[in-house]
Order: C-alpha cells, then structure tokens, then sequence
C-alpha cells in the first residue's frame, strides 16, 4: 500500500531518466565546422583587405613614374674629322645619323663609329664662307654666307627595311642661293622659314641693318612655275645692335634681340609697310644683352638667352594685328652667356647651353629646369635635341661630339602643373585648365586635375543638397510618425529605388529631365516656398472639419493626404513660375539670367545632376537613417511621451539625437555614393571641366573624367599615368571623408550614449 501511494504522488510509475551525454563524435564535428567556418570568415576578410591593397600598390605602380626624375647618360664621344669650325649639328629620329655644317660644308657621319657618310661641300660658294645658319634640327634651314647670300638645304632621312632590318638613309638637298644683301656684306644672324606660298628669310646685314626676303611661286598656264623674288631692307632706330634674329613658322613677324637687352618685333603681315613694334625689355638688368632668340614648338613661345646667362620664357599675347611679347617664365642662369639654343619637336622642352659646356634641358610649360649636364671641353660651338626628345648631342669647336641619352618620359609633370595654377599659351594670366588632347602636334598638354576635383565636389554638394533634407525627414517621418502597415509597403520600395542602375538614371536624366527642367526653372525654385504654404493652408483648413469627418482618416495615415497636397503644390509652383518669368524676367529667364547675373544656362548642368543623382542617393540614406531611427530603445520615447512631450517633441528633441552617430553614417555613405558616382554624372551634364560655381553650368568629375578619357589613353603615356593618379586621389578623398566620419561619428555616439 504504502509503495502504491507513493507512486501516486510521484504521478505514476517511475520512468528511466534520459541521459543528457552528447556523442563525442557529434561534439568533434560541431567543433570542425566551427572552426572551418572561423577561418573562412578569416580569410574572406584578408582576401578583401588584400585585394584593397592590391589595387592601391597597382595604382601606385601606374602613379610612381610621373614623380620620377630625368635622367641622363652619356653614350659616346665622337671625334669627326672636320674642315673648320662646326656652326650647327642636327640628328635623325633614331639617332643614327648626324649632320654638322662647317663654313665649307656640310658633313653627314654615322653617330655610331663616327664614319664619314656624306661630305657636301656646297657649291657656289665662289670663295665665300658659311658665317651663320638659322635653326636647325628640323626641316628646312639656311646658311648664311660672308658675302651677303644665303643657301636654303634640308637634310631628310629615308628609313627602309630591308631583310627585317631598320636602315636609315640620310638625303642632302642643297637649293640655289638667294641674293639678301646685294652690297655683299657678310650674314650677322640669319633667320629662316619654309612656308606654303615660298621660302622667307630674314637677315642682318649691319648692326641696325634688317633685310627680309621673300620668294613666291607663280603657277602659270602654259609652262614651268616662275619665282618672284621681294627685298625689304629696314633699318631699326635701336640703342645698340641686332644681336639675335629669329621668324615665326608664318614668316610673318621677325624677332629681334638688341644688345641693350631689349626684343623688338617687326611686323611683316603688310611686306610694303613693315611695322616695328614697342621693344620691349627682356635682360635682367643695365649692360645684359640679348644672346640668343628661339620658338618652341608652335611658335607661341618665345625663348630668351642673354649675355649674363639668364634664360626667360616669353609669351607672345595677339596686340594690334600682330604679337607683342609677354615675359612667363625665369629659367636656371648659365655659367655664361648663353651661346646654343635647340627646341624639343614632341613638346614644351628646350636646351640652351654656353660656351663652357654645361647645358640645361628646361620645359616652358613648367618653367622648370630638368637636368644639367656638362660636356667636354670648354669652347661649345652647338647643340640639338633627337626629334624624339630621348638624346642631346652638343658638338664643340674641334668638331667633337657629345651623345646623351634622355629619360624624360613625363616632362610636364609637377605638383603645380597638376594642382596649381599654370600660365599657358593662349591664356592672359595662370589658371586651372584640363584638356588632355589637341588636333595638332604643337598642342600644350594641360593636366590639372583641380577642375575635376572641384566637379566632383560640385556634383556631390548639389546632389547632397537635394538628398539629405528629403531621406533623413522621410526617415524620420517613417520611423516615428507612420503606421507600420504602411512603412512595411515604404520602406521595401524606397529600397528597391536603389537598385536602379545608374545608367539608367543617366540615360533618363540626359534625355528627358534635363529638357523637361529647362522648361520649368522658375518654377522649380517657387517649390521650396510653395509647397509648405499649400500643406500649412491645408493643415488649418483640415482643422476646421469637424471631427467626425477627420476620424475618418485613421491616425498615422497622413500621407495619403499630403501626397496630392504637395502634387498639387509643385503643380502650383510651376504655373507661378511661368507668370514670373513673363512678368518680371521679360519672359526668358535665360537671358535675363545672362543679362543680369552674366550666367549662361546649360541644358545639362548641376541642377539636373542634384536630381538625378540626388534621387540615386535618397534610398541609401534613408534605409540607414530610418534604421538607426527605429532602433533607439522604446523606452526612452515612452519615457519621454509618460512625462508629457508631444510626439514630434520626442522625435526631434529625444530620438533624433540619440540616432545621431547612424544618421551621420548614413549621409557619408550617401557622400561616398555621390563622389564615385559615374554614369549619371557623364550623361547628365556638358561633362566640361569648368571650375564654376553656378548652378546652372556643368562640370566634369574625376570618375567621369577616368570612364571617358582612359579607353584612348597610350598605355604608359602621361595622360594614362594621370588617370590613374587621379584614381588615387579619388581613393585619398573618400578614406579622409570617412576617416573623418567615423571620428566624429564615435563622439556622437559617445555624447548621445543612452543605457
């Protein structure tokens, strides 16, 4: 009896206990799999980190050679046997061949053994001397004799393949001599240029004594071509005497160096008229004379040597018809006069050397000197630059020749020519200007990356400045003020927005918004003010239905009537524009905006951007924002709402400062969205790299700028480097914004900690 009680009390038979013991092959295996999975975390996360870092060393591999510096080396020295002394020296493209023009003749020898190959010893010369040459190095030149004439020549390389191998041939070409100064005075400096209608020269005679002469082809009917030959001898009213002579590829304006150090132009565009412009003063100071005249590439600028061994770029700004010089640049002075003077054929860079050997490889973009070398000897007659920029070879009076080799592959780069202000040619004063490429060879190269930097912050304040207000009060709105039946619909369509691609966005921002804002500007700017008047109207006069009516609505419904209302308000705003622009704009806010604020309205400009890309970037912020929002513990809400706080009082005064730190994240990682934003930025504006601070003008941003220019670019070449340099400063600006975010997100993490 007593045992059956007992199993009574204990609710019935007793029952085995079940043993609790996990299998340890069940534990091993648990063990494996959370180890695997460990490590596999592990090593996604150094995979990523490792290929972040991996695509930084691939941009800083591409970056590194534009910061490096030129170097030079020295080849060979060449011994020629020569008649007299060498008054110039040129070089083919391969640096193969090399010409030296004597006061007898011109020698042609192999830069490789220094083999004699041709010896002209220019005929005509009737007991006369060669006593001066215009510059030479590329395409025609002429040779002043000591009798008053001049022997135009041109020295071409023919380059043929035969059995796979380059062969380069060198082509002397002499022409009959052209008769300057019939009184038989000797050439002082000579000038010389090839133009379509016929050859130009320009002479100095005597010390104040400038004579030009011009040949021009007739084409007849019936018959050979007949010359017509002009002189014009002027006489310049000059303190001093001509001491450098040099004429534009146009052969219509001669530069003059006088030995007072002043340049003086004359004006050739009327033959019968010429012109002497204003000198103008170009040595450093009293007693300097001008040495030495040279053009760089293009002819727009003008170099300067003087006797003192300054060297000074000089811009030549269009003045009365014609081009009166502008000082640029002062280059690294000589250790003596400046005697030789060479241009570079691919770009901005020049040599000038003096007598003692040392020569300067400068760039006039810059107004940098490159490198200085030192050749033998101390009595330099002569220099030239490869056609190719990649070798030097000076040549000094006993015929012996220098041969460097240049490695100088990105000339142009400094920090100030990518960040800084740089006086171009064409342009009145330094300035920020990027333009990659040119239609002709003498093109000027202009890589300033500040425009782009600027686009890209222009385009991402404006697109910030349309986003922000719009997802953080919907965030707000959502998480604090909306039913959550409704928000369960909201918050997955705002999402969905974000998967939108850009180019899509791009593509409807280029070709429909961008029209469709034009049309509508005036009205686009009532919004702001008209649209709050609507839904404050609407507010008082909801307030005076009565309340069995409004019971209708059910609360945090609200939207559903403000949706029509501000529909109805933008409506509004636009009709209100239309009547302003026609009362008070003179019915074209285009040109009342030119006429009155000096702006010109782009069709694709800021403005189309900030909405377009705004709208890219609404669904980031608001997802972010609306999270942090809801997640702020109830009972800190409730807390305040229990001591009497309105609901908007605790939104704003409670939950949105508690929310701060994510409310931040969320419009950094919006900044981040907009600064590489590409597609809708290069099809939704001019895509121009103008540093304008309208917003009715279009910009170019450094992504857009990388998508567009980086399919042409020369693998290797300057323009391909800086792209990927401009990468990198893309890389550089969005690790300091978010370092910088995530610093000030900590302190208001710290400051509106809650427990």
């Amino acid at each position: 009896m007593a045992e059956h009680v007992d199993t009574l009390k204990m609710g019935g038979p007793a029952t085995p206990a079940r043993s609790l013991a996990i299998p340890q092959t069940r534990i091993k295996r648990r063990l494996w799999v959370d180890r695997l999975s460990r490590r596999l975390v592990t090593l996604g996360g150094v995979v990523i980190i490792a290929s972040i870092l991996a695509i930084l060393l691939v941009i800083l591999a591409e970056v590194y050679p534009l910061f490096k510096p030129p170097t030079t080396t020295l080849l060979d020295t060449i011994t020629t046997r020569i008649d007299s002394t060498p008054l110039a020296v040129g070089i083919d493209e391969h640096r193969a061949i090399a010409y030296l023009v004597t006061a007898s003749s011109l020698h042609v020898f192999s830069v490789k053994d220094g083999a004699s190959l041709i010896v002209n010893d220019l005929p005509r010369l009737d007991g006369a001397s060669v006593v001066a040459t215009s510059a030479v190095g590329h395409g025609p030149f002429a040779m002043g004799l000591s009798d008053g004439r001049v022997i135009p020549a041109e020295v071409k390389f023919n380059i043929s393949f035969p059995e796979g191998r380059r062969q380069v041939e060198p082509d002397v070409i002499v022409r009959d001599p052209i008769t300057v100064d019939p009184d038989h005075r000797p050439i002082r400096k000579l000038a010389y240029v090839s133009t379509e209608s016929g050859p130009v020269t320009a002479a100095v005679t005597g010390p104040k004594d400038l004579t030009v002469v011009t040949v021009k082809a007739r084409k007849a009917l019936i018959g050979p071509p007949t010359k017509e030959e002009s002189r014009l001898k002027i006489s310049l009213p000059i303190d001093g005497e001509i001491t450098a002579a040099i004429l534009d590829g146009r052969g219509e304006d001669v530069f003059l160096g006088i030995s007072s150090g002043q340049i003086a132009r004359v004006n050739l565009h009327d033959p019968r008229a010429p012109k002497v412009t204003d000198m103008v003063l170009a040595t450093s100071g009293p007693g300097v004379g001008v040495n030495l005249l040279g053009f760089l590439i293009g002819d727009r600028t003008l170099i300067m040597g003087d006797t003192a061994g300054g060297g000074s770029s000089w811009q030549l700004w269009p003045e009365d018809g014609g081009q009166r010089p502008r000082k640029i640049y002062n280059f690294s002075s000589q250790t003596g006069p400046v005697i030789a003077f060479a241009p570079s054929w691919r770009d901005k860079g020049f040599v000038t050397a003096d007598a003692s050997g040392v020569t300067h490889l400068n760039y006039g973009t810059t107004g940098r000197t490159l490198l200085t070398v030192k050749a033998e000897g101390d009595n330099l007659r002569a220099v030239t630059l490869a056609p190719k920029a990649d070798g030097l070879m000076t040549v000094d009076a006993t015929g012996r020749l220098s041969h460097w080799g240049i490695d100088n592959p990105h000339p142009e780069m400094t920090l100030r020519s990518l960040f800084g202000k740089v006086w171009y040619e064409g342009y009145p004063e330094p300035t920020y200007v990027w333009q990659s490429t040119g239609g002709t060879d003498d093109f000027e190269p202009k890589f300033s990356l500040t425009p782009l930097i600027y686009g890209t912050l222009k385009g991402t304040f404006y697109a910030l400045l349309f986003a922000v207000p719009i997802a953080l009060l919907s965030a707000l709105y959502a998480s604090q003020f909306m039913h959550p039946m409704i928000k369960g619909i909201v918050k997955p369509v705002v999402e969905i927005m974000a998967a939108l691609p850009s180019v899509v966005l791009g593509f409807i921002a280029g070709l429909w918004l961008a029209p469709t804002v034009e049309r509508m500007v005036p009205g686009i700017f009532l919004m702001p003010l008209v649209i709050p008047i609507i839904i404050l109207l609407t507010l008082g006069c909801w307030r005076l239905i009565p309340m069995q009516v409004r019971t209708l609505l059910r609360p945090r419904t609200e939207v559903f009537l403000l949706i029509p209302v501000a529909i109805l308000g933008g409506w509004l705003a636009i009709h209100l524009g239309s009547l302003l622009e026609g009362a008070l704009l003179a019915g074209d806010y285009r040109s009342w905006l030119l006429q009155a604020l000096g702006l010109t309205y782009d069709q694709r400009n800021s403005l189309v951007v900030g909405f377009a890309m705004g709208f890219a970037v609404i669904p980031i912020i608001f997802t972010i924002a609306e999270d942090a929002l809801s997640n702020v513990p109830t009972h800190l809400a409730a807390g305040s709402l229990a001591l009497g706080a309105t609901r908007w009082q605790t939104a704003v005064r409670i939950v949105l400062p508690t929310a701060s730190s994510g409310i931040f994240s969320a419009i950094m990682i919006g900044f981040g969205r907009a600064v590489g934003e590409t597609m809708i930025v290069l099809m939704a504006t001019g895509n121009t790299p103008i540093m304008a601070w309208s917003i009715f003008s279009g910009f170019r941003a450094l992504s857009a700028n990388i998508a567009v220019e980086l399919p042409e670019a020369p693998e290797g070449a300057t323009l391909f480097r800086i792209l990927f340099l401009a990468a990198l400063v893309l890389f550089v600006m969005t690790f300091i914004v978010n370092t910088v975010a995530e610093l000030v997100r900590l302190r208001l993490r710290k400051r509106y900690r809650y427990v």
